[in-house]
This record gives structure tokens, C-alpha cells and sequence, in this order.
């Protein structure tokens, strides 16, 4: 039996988008999903009981941060990721990989794989896909990503076609390094850059090996969404069917939506928590600034039609007054908020999907939010 399985429960009529549910040793959960980002075992400001208050089912942890601090043998003898952090729902963590190629004037990338500098202390560091899998399998989380090189955009065909070449031998190697596939799943990542070609390579290459789900990696990195949502209609129809597929780092209203439409599963981004750190939260009504001046006296709910823990208690007033005092506070109830607000709106989603009706609640959500050309404006 594999660790983590998918389960279809239906199609939309309207869009093709899909309400399924994934299987992992930590629980269930009802897909499309939005995991919240816990970078260092913690979602900055939130306590497990805080998300399991807004139904997060699963969250998303860092190899390459934890790995450099506490490490990961300390975490190992904690018990693993779950018991470290108190929490028994599902975990994902990501490879390191994209960490480690934003460090892109202090790293050497090679065959074996990627030599670097430590962002903390500039000490010599040196990660493989084998090491990957080391940590990972000593972190423990349910799902765990193969280690890839993450194409920069722009950059020439070339380049990612002997990027995402290598970075398929390098998910050859993770498969045979991964000491735990009874209890933990290793999902591959689609490469390819934004060229039609390299994406439905990428696929074709990793299908082959039959991993328990797949990522679409690359995207989200400062190209225009509509090149983003080509490369989606491109790649989703070469993924299978019967398992799970994840949008790496994607997080804004539009696009966990559009995405969902296009047969994703999954999604994480630390956007909703970033910028909730600045004041600026998603409402029903769009994007709004709780710490701009003409909400001094407001003292009304960032979001009426938001039934969360912040939006029922506390008020625009009082929320700018503590951003601008730098209470942590503050942070902590816009945090709530976004993370809720992304959260109840992919519950929606789902019951969009159930109801054969996903395309008209985007047309409606779009029109509420006030989006200019489909674009949330984050």
C-alpha cells in the first residue's frame, strides 16, 4: 500500500476541475487545498490549535531551513517533524532545491549536485539528491519532494532543457535513495521553463517512474500568470489521473482558482502570511490595506463577510493601531485572517466543483474582488 494515495470524488461539468481526496498516514483532506507555509516547523505568529481552528489539513515545512537549523538528526530524535512541532495532521516539505537556487551568487551547480554558501553564517555547504532524501526521511512528513534545479526566469531554451534533464536524473537518484516509501511519499517535480516542448518532456520523463504524485516546479517566478496558466493547459493533461498534483509557491486568490480549474490539487505560497506582516490582508472585497490612514477610525471588520476569529472580534481601527506600534499582535490577527480567508475560499472551491458550478463562482469571486484583467493585484 503506498503511503499516500488520491481518490477521485468528481469532475466539474463546467470546468474539468477536480474534487478529490488524498490519503496520507496523518489524516485526510479534501482536495483542491491550500497548505499553509511553516517555514522553520512554525506558520509564523500561528499555534497548531490556531490552524486546526481554520481547518488546515496540511502544511508545508522547509528541508533546507530546518536542515541548517536545529538540523536535521535533532529533529530525528524529537521524534520527527510531527512531534516536534505538535502537529498530527499531514506535512509536506520541499527539497531544498528552490532555496538553494535563489542563492544564485554563492552556489555551483554540478552533476552531483549543488555547492553553496549558508545564507546564516557563509559556511561551505553541499546538497544532493541523495542528501535530500537523508533529511527528509529523518523530518518525517507524510509528503517529501525529489530534488530539482528550478530554471530561473527568463532563460533560454537551452538552458532549461539541460536543466530539467538533470534534474530528472536527479529524481532517478532520489527514488533510490528514499529509505522510507512505506510511510512517506516522494513526489517528483515537473521542470521546463515556459517552452511547450520542455514541459510535456519533463512530464513524459517522470511519469515513467510512477511516483506517488507529481509538482509542477518553475512556476510562479516572476513570469506573467497567463505564461503560467499556458504552461498549466500544457502540462495537467500529461499528469495522471489517479494521483495527486501540486502547484509549487502559487497563493494568489486568482490563481488558486484558475489553477483549480485547470486540475490542480494542491497549492502553498508564504504570500498570504508575507504580507499580512505588512498590513495588507484579502477581504472578499480585494486587497486592502489595514495600515493606510483612512482606516484610522474605521471600526468596522477587516472583512464583513468574514466569519474568523479577527474579523469577529477586532476592528480596522484597532488592527492598524497595532501594526503601525509593531505589535506582534497585530501580525498575528491579519495573519489569522489571510490564512482563513484563503483557506474558507477554497472550501468554496470544492463546493463549486461538487455543485458543477466552479466557473461561475470564479466569474462572481473575480467581480466581488474587484479584480482589472482577472489579476488580484498581489
Amino acid at each position: 500500500m503506498a503511503a499516500v494515495t488520491y481518490e477521485l470524488i468528481k469532475t466539474c461539468k463546467q470546468t474539468g476541475a477536480r474534487l478529490g481526496r488524498v490519503h496520507t498516514p496523518h489524516g485526510s483532506f479534501e482536495t483542491p487545498i491550500f497548505m499553509p507555509v511553516g517555514t522553520l516547523a512554525t506558520v509564523k505568529t500561528m499555534s497548531p490549535e490556531d490552524l486546526k481552528e481554520m481547518e488546515a489539513r496540511i502544511i508545508l515545512s522547509n528541508t533546507y531551513h530546518l536542515w541548517l537549523r536545529p538540523g536535521h538528526e535533532i529533529i530525528r530524535e524529537a521524534g520527527g517533524l510531527h512531534k516536534f512541532m505538535n502537529w498530527d495532521r499531514a506535512i509536506l516539505t520541499d527539497s531544498g532545491g528552490f532555496q538553494v537556487f535563489s542563492l544564485s551568487d554563492m552556489r555551483k551547480i554540478e552533476e552531483e549536485g549543488v555547492h553553496f554558501r549558508s545564507h546564516l553564517n557563509g559556511d561551505k555547504l553541499f546538497l544532493s539528491p541523495e542528501k535530500a532524501m537523508e533529511i527528509q526521511n529523518a523530518l518525517g512528513p507524510d509528503i517529501m519532494m525529489a530534488f530539482d534545479e528550478c530554471a530561473p526566469y527568463p532563460a533560454d531554451h537551452a538552458y532549461v532543457k539541460h536543466s530539467l534533464e538533470r534534474t530528472t536524473r536527479w529524481a532517478e537518484r532520489c527514488l533510490e535513495s528514499h529509505a522510507r516509501p512505506h510511510d512517506q511519499a516522494l513526489f517528483a517535480i515537473v521542470q521546463g521553463g515556459m517552452y511547450e516542448d520542455l514541459r510535456k518532456q519533463s512530464a513524459m520523463d517522470l511519469t515513467s517512474m510512477d511516483f506517488p504524485g507529481y509538482a509542477i516546479g518553475g512556476l510562479s517566478v516572476g513570469e506573467p500568470k497567463h505564461l503560467m496558466y499556458e504552461a498549466l493547459d500544457t502540462t495537467m493533461p500529461l499528469l495522471p489521473t489517479n494521483k495527486p498534483r501540486y502547484l509549487m509557491g502559487v497563493g494568489s486568490p486568482d490563481a488558486l482558482i484558475e489553477g483549480a480549474m485547470r486540475g490542480v490539487d494542491m497549492f502553498d505560497c508564504v504570500l498570504p502570511t508575507r504580507i499580512a506582516r505588512n498590513g495588507t490582508t484579502m477581504t472578499s472585497q480585494g486587497r486592502l490595506v489595514v495600515r493606510n490612514a483612512k482606516y484610522q477610525r474605521d471600526f468596522g471588520p477587516l472583512d464583513p463577510n468574514c466569519s474568523c476569529y479577527t474579523c469577529k472580534n477586532y476592528s480596522r481601527a484597532y488592527l492598524r493601531h497595532l501594526i503601525k506600534s509593531d505589535e506582534t499582535f497585530g501580525l498575528r490577527l491579519t495573519t489569522y485572517h489571510n490564512l482563513h480567508f484563503l483557506l474558507n475560499m477554497m472550501a468554496q472551491v470544492r463546493e463549486a466543483i461538487r455543485e458543477d458550478r466552479l466557473r461561475d463562482f470564479r466569474d462572481e469571486f473575480f467581480e466581488n474582488y474587484g479584480m482589472a484583467n482577472n489579476e488580484s493585484g498581489f
